[in-house]
């Protein structure tokens, strides 16, 4: 979930990029099914995203506090990373005046690397590269400023975060213009690289952690509650309800913090119009949250598992 665009000529370079991040707790085939439909452009709003994370029994969180642009003296950095149980790959843009270098990382370690002068790049995913590319046909004319780059720059991830829920309205930007000629520009941009990359290399440590705490979080999935009795009403206080949770049943908060075992109670919500009695069974039925007996479906806040044997 990512846009991050890269503007470089011989008068300076611009960077933005979105801050959008996306978590997806559930199961696998249903996270990909989600992710399709996101990419595609078949799902157009936030709420849209909801929703359909909802149907397809999946738990979601949408932050926009991502750092994925950012700059080094005279040197602008974009960054997109994917992040999984093993190992970490990151695919790097440096740009200054007149030139740039991307890099791919495994780890810290530089897997490829490809050189060039001008350009405009785009890194994202399929929806919102295509929403950019015809945003900057219709749009882009002779600019003669990196104050007027910047100012379409704006409008495009503006345009763009409107029409997906996969890139967010907020972001950050750059804007670097240092006098160099092409030579003196890569020489600075190799130095660069071999400066951040070697930063990356002592923090290992940190991302190893990272690893097995995301270990972690996919061992915890593996037992969210799919089919089954989630636990019995006790109350009703307008269109939410409180819910014991039955024996072998647990309830985790969205960064998987425990919050509720067995015998201990938590709020769901009536999406729509509906009552319910003290004693109802709340169940999961065809990967659903919902009252048995009664056409009445419900939300929470929490993630719904199973207690681990």
């Amino acid at each position: 979930m990512s846009l991050i665009v890269t503007y470089i000529s011989t008068r300076g370079c611009v960077i933005i990029g979105d801050k959008r991040r996306i978590a997806y707790f559930g199961d696998r085939s249903a996270r990909e099914k989600l992710e399709e439909e996101l990419y595609s452009g078949r799902i157009k709003s936030d709420e849209e995203l909801q929703r359909r994370a909802s149907e397809l029994g999946l738990n979601i969180k949408v932050t926009d506090d991502a750092c994925k642009v950012r700059s080094i003296g005279d040197v602008v950095v974009g960054e997109i990373s994917q992040k999984t149980p093993f190992e970490t790959k990151r695919r790097r843009i440096y740009a200054t005046t007149g030139a740039y270098q991307i890099i791919e990382l495994t780890g810290s370690r530089i897997t490829s690397m490809e050189k060039g002068d001008t350009a405009i790049i785009v890194f994202g995913n399929r929806i919102a590269k295509e929403i950019t590319n015809d945003f900057l046909k219709k749009r882009w004319k002779t600019r003669t400023t990196l104050k007027e780059v910047s100012e379409l720059l704006t409008e495009l991830m503006e345009h763009v975060s409107s029409r997906t829920p996969s890139v967010g309205s907020k972001y950050d930007l750059f804007m670097k213009s240092p006098a160099l000629d092409k030579k003196s520009a890569h020489r600075l941009l190799s130095e660069t690289i071999v400066r951040d990359v070697k930063v990356l290399q002592k923090w290992r440590a940190k991302l190893r952690q990272e690893m097995l705490e995301r270990s972690e979080e996919i061992r915890l999935a593996s037992r969210i509650l799919t089919e089954g009795e989630v636990g019995r009403v006790t109350g009703q206080d307008g269109r939410h309800i409180e819910v014991k949770l039955s024996e072998g049943v647990e309830a985790y908060d969205t960064r998987w913090k425990h919050v509720a075992g067995a015998g201990e109670k938590v709020l769901m919500r009536i999406p729509g119009e509906g009552n319910v009695d003290v004693g109802d069974r709340v169940v999961v039925k065809d990967e659903n949250l919902c009252v048995d007996g009664k056409d009445l479906s419900l939300e929470c806040d929490v993630i719904i598992c199973r207690k681990e044997s």
